[in-house]
């Protein structure tokens, strides 16, 4: 919330009704992604847009986003391709390009929808086409050699195995959790001692759009989080930090930032592939779909509300099953 202000107090003033009407379907996280491509967009108003360049971003009125145009949008999104702010060089993809324009549309509709202005350039323009990535997963041998490297930190610098007796524990049951469950990073360090119900071994996680889910983890998982578990009692939290389920070294909450780092410090011992906590989401959704076969029940678990999401990150996959399938079926017995 602290960030998502600092933000806002760069933005013109009516967005603010913006993030207060999509606050109860968003995750903070997806607001302050919001804030920062519209930061981006008001800020390519104001130094290409004649009308704009006279005021400040900040006193920019609502009924300028009327005065924009489907022209407009699209110098913007060329002008993502390449530019500089305070001297540092950015640039974007169609990816990068998608999700920008994706925000744009989000934040017209919403004033559109509530009548607030007369017209909607955004939808007007057609998201950039993405070309096709193939999906990065640990092998399984890599999956095993990770979670070795975890507990026996070899292949660890002096300054790292400084902290790694103090927090091998805690990784282990962090990485075990991420790759046996595929839960997100942000759902990770989201949790709450009271999330996780043993007796059913069962986590409550809170997915993107904020509603509450319910997530299954196997003997593995278990064992990991106990031994974990057995530790934290010996810390002493910070205030305000009492019911974290993963604590930092500062016993405050574990941050997105901790454990996108953690994850990539052991990744970088067990393989050559750029890992970070989505590729072990996407290792474990791979896994379950091999073993399964069930798009809709791998959808299900990973907490995708359109299946056609997960179809899509899983379809090479489809085709190698319907391969095999070639094979499966005789039709003379061989002599």
């Amino acid at each position: 919330m602290q960030k998502l202000r600092s933000l806002l107090e760069q933005l013109p003033a009516f967005c603010r009704q913006f993030f207060r009407g999509i606050e109860p379907t968003t995750a903070s996280r997806t607001r302050i992604a919001y804030a920062y491509d519209l930061g981006v967009f008001f800020a390519f108003l104001h130094t290409h847009n004649s009308v704009c360049r006279k005021m400040e971003i900040t006193e920019f009125p609502l009924s300028l986003l009327d005065q924009i145009g489907r022209e407009d949008i699209e110098e913007y999104l060329e002008y993502l391709s390449y530019y500089t702010k305070d001297g540092v060089e950015y640039t974007n993809d169609e990816r990068g390009k998608r999700r920008k324009l994706a925000s744009l549309r989000t934040f017209y509709r919403y004033f559109f929808t509530n009548e607030l202005i007369r017209t909607d350039p955004a939808a007007l323009v057609p998201m950039p086409k993405l070309h096709d990535k193939e999906i990065v997963r640990l092998d399984p041998n890599e999956v095993a050699i990770l979670l070795d490297q975890v507990e026996a930190g070899t292949k660890m610098t002096k300054s790292q195995l400084k902290f790694h007796e103090k927090t091998k524990v805690r990784d282990l049951a962090l990485l075990t959790l991420l790759l046996g469950t595929g839960i997100r990073v942000s759902e990770c360090v989201g949790l709450d001692l009271n999330d996780v119900d043993f007796d059913n071994m069962a986590i409550r996680v809170r997915r993107k759009g904020g509603y509450e889910d319910v997530v299954y983890f196997g003997r593995e998982v278990e064992q990991a989080l106990l031994s974990y578990l057995e530790q934290r009692k010996h810390a002493v939290p910070a205030e305000g930090h009492e019911e974290a389920f993963f604590l930092s070294l500062q016993n405050r909450r574990m941050a997105v930032r901790s454990v996108e780092n953690l994850v990539k410090k052991y990744a970088s011992t067990a393989t050559a592939k750029r890992i970070t906590p989505h590729k072990l989401r996407s290792t474990y959704g791979t896994a379950l779909y091999q073993e399964t076969g069930d798009i809709y029940l791998v959808a299900d678990v990973l907490g995708h509300k359109n299946v056609n999401t997960t179809r899509k990150h899983y379809a090479a996959m489809k085709e190698e099953r319907k391969r095999r399938a070639a094979n499966v079926v005789q039709l003379r017995e061989k002599e």
